[in-house]
C-alpha cells in the first residue's frame, strides 16, 4: 500500500546541465552524491548531453543545494548572473516578496534584491529558466521591471543617476500639487478658529464640506494613486505591504468623511457629530509623499561615490598614429596604441611607460596622497593625473578591463549586495505588515466597544494612526543605505570591498595576521649599511661589489648595483667571474681579486683572521637586526661589509601601533628564519611571530589561530597567499597599481601600504555602528509608537496620536535613517603618519 501511495504522487523533473564530466565514473560519483539529497527521489545523468534529470516530489526545490553538491564534487553548473532594475518597491516586505517569487522558479540559484539601489541580482541557469521568466515573475509579484535585465556595466551608474533625476521631477510636481491642496483642506477644516471661514461655513452649510471634498479628492486619488496601485497588486497575490497600510488608512478617513458630508443625519441619529476628516487623509498622503521624495533624493546621493569615480575618466586620449598625434574618444583607444600625456592631463587608460618620465597623482585610485614617480617600464593607471613631465605609454587595458572600470564594477556589486544583518530585517518586515493590520483592527474593535463618545470616530482615528505609524520603510532602508555609502567611501580611500558581508564581518576581527614580504616590508631588498675597513672608503667598497655583481640576477646583487647607480658610481667590467653556490661570487676588477659573499665564504678563504678593526663585530650586529651582511674582500684582505635587507614600508610601524590602539592582536607570518623574523617584528612593534612557515602551510597556521577562538583577518599580496586569504575570516590583499587582485580577497587595498588596512577596519566599524543605529531607531520607533497610536496612554493620561502626526513621524523615520547613513560620507581615514 505504501508503495502504491508513493507512486500516486506527482513526480517533478528538473533538468540540470553539468559540465566537466569525462567518463562513466564521473556519472556514478555524481549520481551517488545527488541521491543523498533528502528530497531527491531519482537521478539519471547522461554523459553525452552533459545533463542530469532529477526527479522530486516537489515542484519548487532549492536548486542552489543541487549546484553546491555538483560543484563540491569538482564539476560545474553553467550559470549566469544578471542585474534587473525593479520599480515599485516601498519597504523590506517588498524585497522579500520579490526574492521569494524569483526563488520559486526552477533554475534560479540565488536572488538578492536591494531596496536602496532598486536592483535585483539574480544568479540562474539559462538552460532551466529564461531571462523573460525572471522578469515576468517580478511583474507577477506586483512590481515593475524598469528595463531589460543586463550585465552590470560601469556606465549603468550614470544612466541610473539620470533616470533617478528624471523620476524626481514628477514626484516633485505631485508633491507640490498635493501640498497646496492639502494646505487648503487643512485651513478649511480649521474654520472654527478663523472668523471669515466660520461665517462662510455657516452660510454654505453642508455644501462647505462638499468644497473640502472637491479639494481633497485629487490628493486622495491622483497624488495617492501609487498607494492604491501598490496595494491592489500585492492584494492580487494575497499579501500586503506599506501601500496597503497607507491605502486602507487614508481611504477609511476619506470614505468616512464622504459619508458624513452626504448623510449627516444618519450620524446625528447615532449620537455622532458629523465631522469630516478630509484634512487627515490629504495631509497623511502629502506627508508620506514628502517623505518619499526626500528619501529618493537622499538615496540618489548615497551612490555619489560611483558617479565621482566615473567622473575621473577623461573623455578623449591623444594617440600617436602614423607619426601624427590625434585626439580620439576614449572608447576608440585600442590595446597597443601609443598615447601621449602632457603635464596636468589625465591618463586615459591603463598602460606601460615607453618614453619619458613623470610624477603621477594616483590618490583617486589608491588613496595615497603623495605623487608617484614613473619611468620607462612602469605601469600607469587610467584616470590618474600627470603632474609634471610629458611621456608616452602603450595601452595595455581599455574599456571594461581598466583598473577604474574594475573598481566601479566592484563597488556597484558591493552596494547591491546584502549584509547578513539585513536578511533578519527583511524576514521581520515580511511578517510585520499583516501583524500591524491585525493590531489596527483590534484597536478599532476595542475602542468602538469601550471608547469615549463618539466611540466610532475615536476608534477610527486610532485605527488610522496605527496603520500609518507602522509603515516599515525605515526598516528596509536601515542596512542598504549604510552599505551603499560605506562601500563608496571605501573606494574613494583606495579600499575595494567585495560585498556587504565582508564589510559587516571586518568589524568583528580581533586578530590581524600580516605577511612580511610585500606587506610589512617593501618586498625588494635595498642596501641599508656600508661598513669599510681601514684603507677603504664606502665608495670603494660599493664600486668593487657592484662591479663584481654587474649583470647579476640575484636580488641581493641587484640591490647593490642599484645603490651604486643611485650614487652615480662608475662601474668596471668584471673578468674571470666565478660563482660559489650559496656563499657568494668572485671576479677580477681592474686587476684586483674581489670576493663578495657570506661569512662562510670568508672563512673558507681564511680571510676573517685578516679582518681589520671591528668590521666583523659590526657585521654580526647587523645580522641580529635582520639584515644580510655581504663581506667584500680585495686581494685577500677584508675591505668592508655591505648590509642588504628588505626594509619596512614607511607606514608599517605606525600602522601596527594604530592596530594595537584599536584593540587588535597583530601577528607576523613569514618564511624567514626566526632570527630575521624577530628582528623585523621588533622594528614593526609586533609581539608574536610565526616564522619559517612555507606558503603552502600559511593556511594551516590561520586555521590554528581560528581554533584558538580568534577571528582572523589575513593580510597578504593576494597571489602566493591565496590559500591563507581564503582560510581567514576576512582576506585582505595588498594590491598595487593595476594589479588589484580582487579575486583573491574580501577586501583589496589598492595602495601599497597598511594605511588602507587601518582605514578599512575603522570604516567597517563606523558602517556597522551606523547600521545598528538605523535598526535601533527603526525598531524602537515602531515598538514605542504603535502602542501610543493604539491608544494605550489614553486611559491614564488621555493622550492619543493624531493620524497626521503619525504620518509625519513615519516620513521622518525613513528620512532620518537615510540621513544617518549619509553621515558616513564625512568619514575620514585615520592618519597614521
Amino acid at each position: 500500500m505504501h508503495v502504491e501511495a508513493k507512486n500516486l504522487k506527482t513526480v517533478h523533473k528538473h533538468i540540470l546541465p553539468i559540465s566537466g564530466m569525462t567518463c562513466a565514473s564521473c556519472v556514478n560519483r555524481l549520481e551517488t552524491a545527488l541521491d543523498k539529497v533528502p528530497w531527491v527521489k531519482n537521478v539519471n545523468i547522461n554523459l553525452a548531453s552533459q545533463k542530469a534529470t532529477i526527479e522530486t516530489d516537489e515542484k519548487n526545490v532549492p536548486i542552489a543545494e543541487l549546484v553546491n553538491v555538483v560543484e563540491g564534487m569538482g564539476y560545474h553548473v553553467p550559470a549566469k548572473e544578471t542585474v534587473i532594475q525593479i520599480g515599485g518597491m516601498t519597504c523590506a516586505s517588498c524585497v522579500r516578496r520579490i526574492e521569494q517569487a524569483l526563488l520559486k522558479l526552477d533554475g534560479v540559484i540565488s536572488a538578492n534584491v536591494n531596496l536602496a539601489t532598486e536592483k535585483g541580482v539574480v544568479k540562474y541557469i539559462p538552460e532551466m529558466v529564461s531571462l523573460q521568466q525572471l522578469k515576468q515573475a517580478i511583474k507577477d509579484a506586483g512590481y515593475e521591471v524598469r528595463e531589460s535585465a543586463m550585465e552590470a556595466q560601469p556606465t549603468d551608474a550614470v544612466e541610473e543617476s539620470d533616470r533617478a533625476q528624471d523620476e524626481l521631477k514628477p514626484m516633485r510636481q505631485r508633491l507640490i500639487v498635493a501640498g497646496v491642496l492639502s494646505a487648503l483642506v487643512m485651513l478649511g477644516s480649521m474654520h472654527m478658529f478663523i472668523p471669515p471661514l466660520m461665517m462662510l461655513s455657516k452660510q454654505l452649510g453642508q455644501f462647505y464640506y462638499v468644497a473640502l471634498l472637491i479639494l481633497a479628492t485629487p490628493v486622495q486619488f491622483w497624488a495617492g494613486w501609487q498607494f492604491y496601485r501598490g496595494a491592489y497588486l500585492t492584494a492580487k497575490h494575497g499579501t500586503t505591504d506599506m501601500n496597503t497600510l497607507v491605502a486602507v488608512g487614508t481611504s477609511a478617513a476619506y470614505l468616512y468623511s464622504v459619508a458624513v458630508t452626504f448623510f449627516p443625519g444618519f450620524f446625528k441619529a447615532q449620537g455622532i457629530m458629523p465631522e469630516p476628516y478630509f484634512d487627515t487623509a490629504a495631509v497623511i498622503i502629502t506627508l508620506i509623499l514628502f517623505g518619499r521624495y526626500l528619501e529618493a533624493s537622499a538615496k540618489s546621493r548615497a551612490s555619489d561615490a560611483i558617479k565621482k569615480l566615473l567622473g575621473l575618466q577623461p573623455k578623449t586620449g591623444r594617440v600617436v598614429r602614423d607619426g601624427r598625434e590625434i585626439d580620439i574618444p576614449i572608447e576608440d583607444i585600442q590595446v597597443g596604441d601609443i598615447i601621449l600625456v602632457r603635464p596636468g592631463e589625465k591618463i586615459p587608460v591603463d598602460g606601460v611607460v615607453v618614453e619619458g618620465h613623470s610624477s603621477i597623482d594616483e590618490s583617486m585610485i589608491t588613496g595615497e596622497s603623495m605623487p608617484v614617480d614613473k619611468h620607462e617600464g612602469d605601469e600607469v593607471i587610467g584616470a590618474t593625473i600627470n603632474k609634471a613631465g610629458a611621456f608616452k605609454f602603450r595601452a595595455t587595458k581599455v574599456g571594461s578591463e581598466t583598473a577604474l572600470a574594475q573598481i566601479v564594477k566592484l563597488v556597484e556589486e558591493a552596494q547591491g549586495s546584502k549584509a547578513p544583518i539585513q536578511r533578519l530585517a527583511d524576514i521581520i518586515a515580511s511578517y510585520f505588515v499583516p501583524t500591524v493590520i491585525g493590531i489596527a483592527v483590534l484597536t478599532f474593535i476595542v475602542w468602538f466597544i469601550f471608547g469615549p463618545k463618539p466611540a466610532f470616530t475615536f476608534a477610527l482615528l486610532n485605527f488610522i494612526a496605527v496603520l500609518i505609524i507602522a509603515c516599515p520603510c525605515s526598516l528596509g532602508l536601515a542596512t542598504p543605505t549604510a552599505i551603499m555609502v560605506g562601500t563608496g567611501q571605501g573606494a574613494q580611500n583606495g579600499i575595494l570591498i567585495r560585498d556587504a558581508q565582508a564589510l559587516e564581518n571586518a568589524h568583528k576581527i580581533n586578530t590581524i595576521v600580516l605577511d612580511k614580504t610585500g606587506t610589512l616590508t617593501a618586498g625588494k631588498p635595498v642596501v641599508t649599511d656600508v661598513i669599510c675597513a681601514d684603507g677603504f672608503s664606502d665608495t670603494d667598497v660599493l664600486r668593487l661589489a657592484a662591479s663584481a655583481e654587474r649583470g647579476s640576477e640575484h636580488p641581493l646583487g641587484e640591490a647593490i648595483v642599484l645603490r651604486a647607480k643611485e650614487l652615480n658610481i662608475e662601474l668596471a667590467e668584471p673578468k674571470g667571474f666565478e660563482s660559489y653556490t650559496g656563499r657568494g661570487i668572485g671576479a677580477s676588477i681592474d686587476g684586483q681579486t674581489v670576493l663578495m659573499g657570506n661569512l662562510r665564504l670568508m672563512q673558507e678563504k681564511n680571510l676573517i683572521v685578516e679582518a681589520a678593526g671591528n668590521v666583523i663585530e659590526r657585521a654580526l650586529k647587523l645580522s641580529e637586526e635582520g639584515k644580510t651582511p655581504m663581506y667584500v674582500s680585495v686581494d685577500g684582505k677584508i675591505a668592508g661589509v655591505i648590509a642588504v635587507a628588505d626594509v619596512l614600508k614607511p607606514n608599517s610601524q605606525m600602522a601596527v601601533k594604530r592596530l594595537h590602539e584599536m584593540g587588535l592582536e597583530v601577528i607576523m607570518i613569514t618564511g624567514d628564519n626566526e632570527k630575521t623574523a624577530a628582528a623585523i617584528a621588533r622594528q614593526a612593534g609586533i609581539d608574536r611571530v610565526l616564522a619559517e612557515v612555507l606558503p603552502a602551510d600559511k593556511a594551516r597556521e590561520i586555521k590554528r589561530l581560528q581554533e584558538e577562538g580568534k577571528i582572523v583577518g589575513m593580510v597578504g599580496d593576494g597571489i602566493n597567499d591565496a590559500p591563507a586569504l581564503a582560510q581567514a575570516d576576512i582576506g585582505i590583499s595588498i594590491g598595487t597599481g593595476t594589479d588589484v587582485a580582487i579575486e583573491a580577497s574580501d577586501i583589496t587595498l589598492v595602495g601599497g601600504d597598511l594605511q588602507g588596512l587601518v582605514t578599512s577596519i575603522a570604516l567597517s566599524r563606523r558602517t556597522l555602528r551606523t547600521i545598528y543605529e538605523n535598526l535601533f531607531w527603526a525598531f524602537i520607533y515602531n515598538v514605542a509608537l504603535i502602542p501610543v497610536a493604539a491608544g494605550v496612554l489614553y486611559p491614564i493620561w488621555h493622550i492619543t496620536l493624531n493620524p497626521m502626526l503619525a504620518a509625519l513621524a513615519m516620513a521622518f523615520s525613513s528620512v532620518s535613517v537615510v540621513s544617518n547613513s549619509l553621515r558616513l560620507k564625512r568619514f575620514k581615514a585615520p592618519q597614521i603618519r
